[in-house]
């Protein structure tokens, strides 16, 4: 795996703040979080970006997604609503070639987004 910042977390070298963790993957809070609630899921495989997943990485995907829903319940979010952002590439704003998505929330989220 390449030596981004979250293969780094997910060995443990760099300290995190996880709220979630299985298998598959693993949730910590963004250390410079954009909302009350800031946190981001990412695969323990990698992946770099959204447009270089497989039909093979399928199933993990679907995992990351329901591991959202079950991180935004634990965290009281799931009452008052939050938003999931998975930003693609340097356009799209992504800075950590590892996919990776958001969870924002505790407060209310304004359209359009940026």
């Amino acid at each position: 795996m390449p030596d981004t910042i979250f293969a780094k977390i997910i060995r443990r070298e760099i300290p995190a703040d996880i709220v979630y963790e299985d298998d598959l993957c693993l949730a910590f809070r963004d250390v410079a979080p954009q909302a009350p609630t800031h946190v981001l899921v990412i695969p323990k495989q990698l992946i770099p970006r959204l447009s270089e997943s497989t039909p093979e990485d399928t199933p993990l995907l679907g995992h990351l997604l329901a591991t959202v829903a079950i991180v935004a319940r634990d965290l009281g979010l799931a009452d008052t609503g939050y938003r999931i952002v998975m930003n693609n590439g340097d356009d799209g704003g992504q800075t950590v070639d590892h996919l990776h998505i958001h969870i924002l929330g505790g407060r209310s989220m304004q359209w359009p987004p940026g």
